[in-house]
């Protein structure tokens, strides 16, 4: 079994896109027939999407946990503290590699490893 599609849900649709493409993400924006309008962006055979959310009290789930790899990153953090992501905890290394999470501006928590290649 393969993971092939990761779907977000957000009030903040553009910010929140902003936010991943400085992770170094593109992102297209189209819809499928009716439905609603939001990004996508393909990662090592993953759809990773950002869907709006269309119900006004419906409220954004900031229990999922994200992780991605990364390349050098102690030279992005400084990147994304520009893209409005907040720094929970600097790098440092632990048993899955040298991590540092940080908080979309939905309240995701996303685990940054740095990759080895």
């Amino acid at each position: 079994m393969t993971i092939n599609l990761i779907v977000i849900k957000t009030h903040l649709l553009h910010q929140i896109k902003d936010q991943y493409e400085a992770l170094g993400m593109s992102f297209s924006y189209h819809n499928h027939g009716k439905g609603p309008y939001h990004y996508a962006s393909e990662l090592n055979g993953v759809i990773f999407e950002i869907y709006p959310i269309t119900k006004p009290e419906e409220k954004t789930d900031i229990s999922t946990r994200l992780g991605f790899e990364v390349s050098h990153l102690n030279e992005i953090l400084p990147q994304l503290e520009n893209a409005n992501w907040k720094i929970l905890s600097l790098p440092k290394a632990t048993p899955y590699g040298y991590t540092a999470t940080i908080q979309d501006v939905d309240g995701r928590k996303v685990a940054l490893t740095e990759s080895h290649s």
